[in-house]
């Protein structure tokens, strides 16, 4: 009966439902002639191979495709740590990457913090960053001397330090995003100050290098920006370019607007529209921009080829996480979203071990431990992201057990046959 009631209910509202959807509609067409919309010339793709940076050229690259430029600044990497003495002190390349995750950026973090108090956290020649792995990557990248700003950034902000949301007017009149990143924005200027610039240039001149990736919409492709050489380019415009480019990495579209960044073709200007490189890979190493194969051949520097590994920290647990879902669009979309980013983000991870076999590179892999509650209303709540970053801390200060494979990874095993021994006999436990 409370059924047939319902149903009764539900049949004599819907026809103020549609009047109430129409007169919305109609309002909104009518805001929409009014919206004010921002004028956008990007680059058309014939000139894509041409485009840089107005002032500094060499600083970008195209990461799905080989870069000739990157490749000779990786060259020129190996003579600076020859003249800086990194070489001989550092003999083994460590690489970092860090992916995004939102407020789950806390966690590595905290175990970046820990690692630092165990007293094993080496010193890295290549990181790279990620959405929120992209603002935590340059602390990284100068070491210890950053940890206590590092953990400032993370376990003292709430959402408001983020994001503002926007009315529905402003929505309807700017229609590129739900909210506003000023509060990032203001809060990337706080710490990306002169003398971080300065730090990460001076780094850069050793021969360390730092990338981060966002992604250009109008092309679909992710784009790496060599970060210190933006830094010691001299540019009067390279801080303000760093920032954006941290703020263009995080910029969850939909949710944050996006970035528009000054490019030059063909001796035409244009304006590219940057959003969260989390966008195409939730985390990257250099894919098939660089060639170790070809980098190893061609140096004539008269310095021997050193043992390299290769840490990823991934922000996210990657167990499956069953919730039920209520047979909504607005609880379908986001979960069906979430599920896509989590099998992306397996996937990053087994092409960055793919590519780490190929080149001769030792794996290690940290994520979020599966049994942690990181269930939450507010992306940035500031309690989960405290846990977050205490999770990683406890674990790394003790000596953070690394996987030495994706989840799922079964090697063959070390067993005879008529063909002889097996292919592979690659460790999956951590050590």
């Amino acid at each position: 009966m409370a059924d047939d009631v319902r149903w009764r209910v539900a049949i004599n509202h819907e026809p103020f439902r549609i009047l109430r959807f129409v007169i919305l509609a109609a309002t909104a067409v009518l805001l929409l002639g009014c919206a004010v919309f921002r004028l956008h010339s990007p680059p058309p793709q014939k000139f894509e191979p041409l485009v840089q940076i107005p002032g500094m050229p060499g600083v970008r690259a195209w990461g799905d495709e080989f870069s000739p430029v990157f490749q000779q600044d990786a060259l020129a990497a190996r003579e600076q740590e020859k003249h800086s003495g990194l070489f001989e002190k550092e003999p083994i390349v460590n690489v970092l990457a860090i992916s995004g995750g939102g407020g789950d950026g806390a966690f590595g973090a905290g175990l970046l913090c820990g690692w630092t108090l165990s007293g094993s956290r080496p010193s890295f020649k290549l990181v790279t960053g990620v959405s929120t792995g992209a603002l935590t990557a340059p602390f990284a990248f100068l070491g210890p001397a950053y940890d206590e700003k590092l953990r400032q950034a993370y376990t003292t902000i709430s959402g408001r330090d983020i994001f503002l949301m926007r009315s529905l007017l402003a929505i309807v009149l700017r229609p590129d995003s739900l909210g506003l990143n000023d509060p990032l924005a203001k809060l990337t200027a706080e710490i990306v100050d002169e003398k971080m610039l300065a730090d990460v240039a001076a780094e850069h001149l050793k021969g360390r290098r730092l990338y981060i990736s966002t992604t250009a919409l109008d092309a679909q492709r992710p784009v790496v920006w060599n970060m210190g050489a933006i830094a010691a380019s001299g540019h009067p415009k390279a801080l303000s370019l760093f920032r954006d480019i941290m703020i263009a990495s995080a910029a969850i579209p939909v949710a944050f607007p996006p970035v528009f960044l000054k490019v030059e073709a063909d001796g035409q200007r244009f304006d590219e529209m940057h959003v969260d490189g989390g966008v195409m890979n939730q985390v990257f190493l250099y894919g098939s921009m660089l060639d170790p194969q070809e980098f190893r051949n061609n140096s004539n520097d008269g310095l021997p080829n050193r043992e390299a590994r290769v840490y990823v920290i991934r922000n996210s647990q990657l167990k499956p996480d069953w919730q039920e879902v209520n047979p909504r669009v607005q609880s379908i979309g986001p979960r069906s979203i979430s599920s896509l980013i989590k099998a992306q983000g397996i996937g990053d991870l087994f092409r960055i071990f793919t590519t780490a076999r190929r080149d001769r590179l030792d794996f290690h892999l940290a994520f979020i431990p599966d049994s942690l509650d990181t269930n939450r209303e507010d992306e940035f709540d500031n309690r989960v992201m405290n846990l977050l970053f205490d999770a990683g801390y406890d674990l790394a200060k003790r000596g953070y057990p690394w996987r030495k494979a994706p989840p799922g990874y079964f090697p063959v095993r070390n067993t005879q046959n008529k063909n002889g021994p097996s292919l592979s006999d690659t460790p999956t436990e951590a050590h």
